[in-house]
């Protein structure tokens, strides 16, 4: 391994260590918190927003780096794209890709629903039905994201170990 791969490789461990610490920081210990500050559900929602927009700006970037940083560790893979079905290594990480790929939309879908706007329908609707939809939405992607990422932690994991599977 030369020095640039060593590098990349530690970007993509502190994205990642920032990606899904800040997620699981921010649906275990922020969420639950959040139960015990303001006055209203309304209050705490926007709150939550807020912080998530906040922490996007460094979560985005993150992820993107992630996902450059891997496909630049995959290279020699997607030179000889066979190796991908034909290797337990590349099964292994060809379903890392699907789950990044689906992580990444989940969590484009989830920034691009709770924006600005939101936040002003949240402050008219002050009592309405619309809070809860919202609430529910905002739980549901959450866990979402960080399950999935926590797999796609785990698959790492695997891949760095070389786990072979017993046929």
């Amino acid at each position: 391994m030369n020095i640039i791969d060593g590098f990349v490789i530690w970007i993509h461990l502190l994205s990642a260590s920032i990606w899904v610490g800040g997620s699981i920081f921010i649906g275990v210990i922020l969420a639950p918190m959040l139960k015990h500050i303001g006055n209203s559900m309304e209050e705490r929602i926007i709150l939550m927003i807020k912080i998530g927009r906040r922490f996007n700006n460094i979560a985005f970037p993150s992820f993107i780096i992630l996902i450059l940083t891997g496909l630049y560790n995959s290279r020699f893979f997607f030179e000889y794209p066979y190796n991908f079905i034909e290797t337990d290594y590349g099964i292994l990480l060809l379903i890392k890709i699907v789950l990044v790929i689906i992580t990444f939309t989940i969590y484009i879908i989830h920034i691009k629903s709770f924006g600005k706007e939101t936040e002003g329908k949240i402050i008219d609707n002050r009592g309405s039905e619309y809070i809860s939809i919202i609430r529910s939405k905002i739980i549901n992607y959450g866990r979402l994201t960080v399950i999935l990422s926590i797999i796609i932690l785990l698959l790492a994991a695997f891949l760095d170990a070389g786990i072979k599977f017993n046929y």
